[in-house]
């Protein structure tokens, strides 16, 4: 075999171990799409979304609905005194609360009583004391019905003028239970305006069913 043969053998053998090395280079340096860009997965944590508790709606508290009449006011009553009876000193009289209203209402306790100088005006001697002979009691009055409280005048006459100052009263200031405004009656009585413990001129009982005629 010539030198030329020889030399070319060599040219063809380095030539394809030379593409071999490049192929395997090029196989060994190549990475698959797929590898090189898919993105890394995380685990994302899922919390759960805070709820409030929820604020319980209050329930409105019912006004509570009266079962029976109401008291009655002083608009819606009218006074007057009854025919009185003398005993020991004294005269006791029916003093009658007349309902003039349209629906029935009620009484509890005592009238507050005194002797004052006119409508509007001020006090003759001591207000009515309370006198406990009965017991305070409930006292429904039906529309034109009409209650009683006794009212007790003890005569002027029996206490000394230098105690009692004798004077002529010709008004009753009256109270009905539990109100705070007056009814004012024409009624002339001799009175002290001497305001001494010692001296008691009015007392009164607390009111009554009926009009205290007997």
């Amino acid at each position: 075999m010539t030198s030329f043969h020889c030399d070319l053998r060599r040219m063809i053998a380095s030539a394809a171990l030379g593409s071999g090395l490049v192929l395997i280079a090029a196989c060994g340096s190549a990475e698959s799409p797929a590898a090189a860009t898919a993105p890394a997965k995380t685990a994302a944590a899922t919390t759960p979304a805070s709820t409030a508790p929820a604020t319980p709606t209050p329930t409105p508290t019912p006004t509570p609905t009266p079962t029976g009449p109401l008291p009655c006011p002083t608009s819606g009553l009218r006074a007057s005194v009854g025919s009185g009876n003398g005993a020991a000193g004294s005269t006791y009289y029916p003093l009658e609360f007349t309902n003039v209203s349209s629906a029935a209402c009620t009484l509890f306790g005592y009238p507050g009583v005194s002797f004052v100088t006119g409508n509007g005006g001020s006090l003759i001697g001591r207000a009515a004391s309370r006198n406990p002979a009965v017991s305070s009691t409930l006292v429904t009055i039906a529309a034109g019905g009409t209650a009683h409280a006794t009212l007790q005048v003890v005569d002027a006459m029996n206490y000394p003028n230098s105690d009692c100052h004798l004077v002529t009263a010709h008004v009753l200031k009256i109270y009905p239970p539990n109100q705070t405004a007056p009814i004012y009656l024409s009624f002339t009585a001799p009175a002290c305006s001497s305001r001494a413990k010692a001296i008691h001129i009015l007392s009164v009982e607390a009111v009554q069913p009926g009009n205290g005629g007997g």
